[in-house]
């Protein structure tokens, strides 16, 4: 059987990335925590951006881990998906409004050697 692309998270990987800085690492727990705890969004809300950014960082980790915490939080599997295409509208969109810079470095904003209004 093939291994895996990405390694599994173990709670060895944790305890070493713990131990490797405690400080650190607790730090990251505390800015986690508050960052995902009720405020002026609902966790679940908070929980559906992380999934739809999660996609478009491309992060497996945090794909596998949004999802889940999503659905725990009362996500649906329709918004957890609805969540998804708005990450792909997003990344494909950022492709479309860039092709200005390539227009404007071939000169397409003229036609036929004249300066379009």
């Amino acid at each position: 059987m093939a291994e895996p692309l990405f390694p599994p998270t173990t709670r060895h990987v944790t305890a070493r990335r713990e131990e490797l800085a405690p400080d650190v690492h607790e730090a990251w727990n505390r800015f986690s925590q508050a960052v995902f705890a009720a405020g002026a969004l609902e966790e679940k809300i908070k929980q559906l951006i992380a999934v739809a950014v999660a996609h478009v960082t491309q992060c497996p980790y945090c794909i596998t881990g949004h999802s889940k915490l999503a659905q725990r939080k009362g996500a649906t599997d329709e918004e957890i998906m609805e969540a998804i295409w708005v990450a792909a509208e997003m990344r494909a969109g950022g492709a479309y409004a860039h092709s200005t810079i390539a227009l404007n470095a071939i000169g397409a904003h003229t036609h036929g050697g004249k300066a379009q209004p």
